[in-house]
């Protein structure tokens, strides 16, 4: 099959780094085209005209907009290759709701800790550790999300790590002190080629972040 496979993306982009672990899982040969969010591309525009966000997975000119959208169809596609949702529709559907509430706490609980300061940042960073042990309780004593095997929520969380250092950092706090089993999570995913590749190192994304912060004046 000659397919085409190009990928919409900024590279501190957790959301975008989920499609870059799927596709490396798949073995799969794409093109990266690196998005300035500040001066959207007109390829951009016309792939994902109702939200006009990154990440955006173009397969054979046909665009797929939204991460977990995205990686499903991925491994929706490249079937023959490291699958990663189960096969059972009641784990499918476990998988999911993880995923889904990864895509509805984390980011936002995480961007408070470093836009805020004070009570308030307080307040996000015992939500977020909060969120983060529910997680850690999800994942147990199993060394994936799904069992035995890397999987779809393990995608959909893993890139959040990138992440961690600015968040901690910022935040002042310890992720492992409170997590430890969720961090050794973190450096099992780490271990594989198609994780450790496709997501940047956490320092470069704290010194973006730091230029975000001086961008909108949070001191």
């Amino acid at each position: 099959m000659g397919d085409e496979v190009i990928l919409l993306d900024f590279w501190p982009s957790m959301f975008g780094m989920r499609l870059r672990v799927a596709l490396a899982e798949k073995g799969v040969n794409y093109e990266y085209k690196e998005e300035d969010l500040s001066n959207k591309s007109a390829l951009l525009l016309k792939m994902n005209p109702v939200h006009k966000k990154i990440p955006v997975l173009i397969h054979n000119g046909k665009p797929v907009c939204e991460s977990l959208i995205a990686v499903q169809y991925i491994d929706e596609v490249w079937k023959d290759k490291a699958p990663l949702l189960p096969s059972d529709p009641y784990q499918r559907a476990q998988a999911r709701f993880w995923a889904d509430y990864v895509d509805k706490k984390l980011y936002t609980l995480g961007s408070k800790v470093w836009q805020t300061k004070g009570e308030e940042q307080e307040a996000s960073k015992k939500e977020f550790l909060d969120c983060l042990k529910l997680l850690e309780g999800e994942l147990g004593d199993k060394p994936y999300f799904g069992g035995e095997t890397f999987g779809f929520v393990d995608v959909s969380l893993i890139t959040f790590y990138s992440w961690f250092y600015a968040y901690e950092t910022f935040g002042n706090f310890s992720i492992e002190a409170d997590c430890p089993k969720l961090i050794e999570w973190v450096k099992r995913c780490m271990e594989k080629e198609s994780v450790s590749k496709s997501i940047p190192d956490p320092h470069k994304v704290y010194e973006f972040v730091l230029q975000l912060k001086k961008k909108f004046g949070i001191e």
